[in-house]
């Protein structure tokens, strides 16, 4: 049975990718969201040349630049001194290599992008999967909310807590990894002079380190801390976390430190935990996709990346084998786990 149905379950930066650019195929695309609103809390996110790439053959390449900042380098500095350790040139050396560069920039500036690009009644919110049937001729969607659908196929990028997941492997195992972090965003202009400057900077100390860079144009600065704790397991990137504590665990770091958390007004806080790779993505026509297929730590700032190449791989698999879905998805699984997974395991060992 051919293929011209899909359902995306979930409309974060990778579904909402994978949306377009199976849209760009041909694919009758919709995309449920379980959320009543398409709502992102407050964060960067870093575009690597390999997320531009993709960005680009979708078309959306220049779109982004005018709502992202293009950083000069990746510094090292110890955080108490503020002196740099080690220097990554970006801006140029990028362009050279890989013919686009790295942006940064929010969050939900690139997710409203993305969905503003949809087609009307693509995007159908307030879908919360309560099951899935998963047949030989399609998939039928169950819903909270009484209603059902049948699609072709089903990708599951519900995120890292993935029901598909679920439905797919069971309940995961994840690893504490007894750190949390804390991430806010703040106007560069309640920074005082000489705080700012073009970098990813990346403040490294005892048990903890400290991360900022310009998103938004450079009309913002988004921030996260990484810092150890064991009390703190809540796996949620929406609960509000205490300033105070956040400025009592980096008193002593360097001024720039100091200067954007006390321009803060806001911050959030969750824990990090670690999974392992899964051993599949992929059941008869249900695929995962992003984090629902490969959590991984942030340290690499790939995850975003990662879930942007799983769509448009996805996208073309798709294209090139419309007849045989099930054999489509498993040449997908073919193509992204390995890859996916090494980066994961790269993210663990840093």
């Amino acid at each position: 049975m051919t293929a011209r149905t899909v359902a995306v379950a979930g409309a974060g930066v990778g579904g909402l990718s994978a949306a377009l650019a199976l849209l760009g195929r041909g694919f009758d695309v919709t995309v449920f969201e379980q959320s009543n609103e398409l709502r992102e809390v407050g964060a960067g996110v870093q575009l690597g040349p390999n997320a531009m790439r993709v960005y680009a053959a979708l078309g959306l390449a220049e779109a982004i630049a005018g709502l992202s900042f293009v950083p000069e380098a990746h510094v090292v500095r110890s955080g108490k001194s503020g002196a740099a350790i080690a220097t990554t040139q970006m801006k140029g050396v990028y362009e050279a290599q890989y013919g686009i560069g790295y942006h940064t920039l929010l969050r939900a500036d690139l997710q409203n992008l993305l969905a503003t690009r949809l087609p009307p009644a693509v995007l159908q919110l307030g879908k919360k999967c309560k099951s899935i049937e998963n047949r030989a001729d399609g998939v039928s969607i169950h819903f909270e909310d009484g209603s059902a659908a049948e699609r072709d196929v089903v990708v599951g990028a519900d995120g890292i807590h993935s029901a598909m997941r679920e439905y797919m492997l069971g309940k995961d195992s994840p690893h504490f990894t007894g750190t949390v972090a804390y991430r806010g965003v703040v106007a560069a202009s309640t920074l005082p002079e000489g705080v700012l400057n073009d970098d990813v900077s990346v403040y490294i100390g005892p048990h903890a380190s400290f991360v900022f860079y310009k998103i938004r144009r450079g009309e913002l600065v988004n921030w996260v801390a990484l810092a150890e704790e064991t009390s703190w397991q809540l796996e949620s990137w929406s609960a509000e976390g205490d300033l105070a504590e956040v400025l009592r665990l980096y008193d002593g770091w360097c001024p720039a430190v100091m200067a954007v958390l006390s321009s803060a007004e806001l911050c959030y806080k969750w824990a990090l935990f670690d999974r392992d790779p899964l051993p599949r993505w992929v059941t008869g026509r249900v695929a995962l996709l992003g984090d629902a297929a490969h959590p991984m730590m942030p340290y690499l700032a790939q995850g975003g990346c990662m879930a942007i190449e799983d769509a448009y791989v996805l996208a073309a698999e798709l294209a090139k084998l419309p007849d045989d879905p099930e054999r489509a998805l498993q040449a997908y699984e073919a193509a992204r786990l390995p890859r996916a997974s090494r980066v994961q395991l790269m993210s663990r060992k840093v």
